[in-house]
């Protein structure tokens, strides 16, 4: 993308940032956000910013090229704090944004969804296999892909939803604000670097589709340069178990900071996860680039350098 105007809402969170920065150096851009979890400190000088929700009246489309939408309560545990709230913001706030958007003339927006709708499976997740949702937070995710097809059908838009699998970039980076919502990757990461053991649910036999952020921004953006439509996975076809994470970090920061197992909170769980990104491939090329080897090595360098 070049001398754009972009709009990117949920602009000054954890993925949304690393986007609006990466852009601002080519185009104009334009980042919302209600600093529920983000912080405009995670924000370049080069990126106009709006204290603002995806739910006002009046957001700041006209001239837009492009809308990327990844404001939302983005997990289950946020959902189900308040789920009538996870609602508005999830699928009131991407109607709201998308309409008026549209309204001033834009037709193109990518949207983030989630890979969390396809329940655990340690075979890579195809885009057209049967999905459910199991929670509000699922639930809502897929109503966004619903409103999606809606706006493409009725008013000729092109909006391509990217579901994303577990992405990290670590307290270094834009993550720290997220606290306790962060990444694994970035909280065991500090954890262990502090001399504190990791807590990791049952047996830590569980696996995710590690991947990092700079991964999801290149997807993001050749999504928009394509114009995709429809929904595309953006994970690494790759899985690794929250205990080989664990003795990777310790590798890497030369420490011994064992695990300890705790009883696992939650009713809903996804126990693994892994992508087929073969979709995103065939249309645009993207692959991920940094491996989860070099992936957890930038995670942990700023605790090496400090």
């Amino acid at each position: 993308m070049d001398g754009k105007r972009v709009l990117v809402t949920g602009g000054a969170g954890f993925i949304g940032s690393n986007l609006a920065n990466h852009l601002a150096e080519d185009n104009d851009v334009i980042a919302i956000d209600d600093l529920y979890l983000g912080t405009p400190e995670n924000l370049d000088d080069a990126v106009e910013f709006h204290d603002t929700t995806v739910l006002d009246d009046d957001l700041p489309t006209e001239g837009v090229d492009v809308v990327f939408h990844l404001a939302a309560l983005s997990s289950y545990k946020m959902h189900e704090e308040n789920p009538t709230k996870g609602a508005r913001v999830n699928i009131e706030g991407f109607v709201n944004t998308v309409e008026q958007a549209r309204k001033d003339g834009c037709d193109t927006v990518v949207y983030a969804t989630t890979s969390s709708i396809y329940g655990s499976r340690t075979e890579p997740s195809p885009e057209d296999m049967p999905v459910e949702s199991r929670t509000g937070y699922e639930a809502s995710k897929l109503g966004r892909e619903r409103y999606a097809e809606y706006f493409h059908h009725h008013y000729d838009m092109q909006l391509a939803g990217m579901r994303f699998f577990s992405v990290y970039q670590g307290f270094g980076g834009a993550e720290e604000h997220k606290g306790e919502f962060a990444n694994t990757v970035a909280q065991f990461t500090d954890k262990i670097a502090n001399g504190e053991s990791p807590e990791l649910f049952g047996d830590g036999t569980q696996t995710r589709d590690f991947t990092h952020v700079d991964d999801i921004v290149r997807g993001l953006e050749l999504a928009a340069d394509e114009r995709l439509q429809g929904i595309y996975n953006l994970g690494t076809g790759e899985s690794y178990s929250f205990n080989e994470m664990v003795e990777m970090i310790n590798e890497v920061l030369g420490t011994d900071v064992g695990p300890v197992y705790v009883e696992n909170p939650f009713e809903v769980y996804v126990h693994d996860t892994k992508a087929d990104y073969s979709k995103i491939h065939d249309a645009t090329g993207w692959e991920p680039q940094v491996s989860f080897e070099a992936g957890v090595e930038r995670v942990c360098q700023p605790y090496l350098d400090g």
